[in-house]
């Protein structure tokens, strides 16, 4: 898991969807910066491949409980900013 730290990361829960740069994975729990909230992906695909997100709110700093990831995808555009 240490491969990806530094690294931005789209990262779908059992409940919901973050979008982060890894800062470090300790005690079962990513620590993300300049995460955001997706409530909703849009279309998954313009995602993952233009950074497209239908409706996105930046939190900060979260928490992810390595247990309740399902998947993860490297996001290769800028983090979100501002909430759309």
């Amino acid at each position: 898991m240490d491969k990806f730290v530094g690294k931005k990361l789209f990262i779908r829960t059992v409940t919901y969807h973050l979008v982060g740069q890894v800062e470090k994975i300790e005690d079962g729990f990513i620590e993300l910066s300049t995460a955001s909230w997706v409530a909703d992906s849009g279309r998954f695909h313009k995602a993952i491949a233009d950074g497209t997100l239908a409706e996105v709110e930046p939190v900060g700093t979260a928490f992810v409980n390595v247990a309740s990831i399902t998947d993860m995808f490297p996001w290769a555009h800028e983090l979100p900013t501002k909430a759309r």
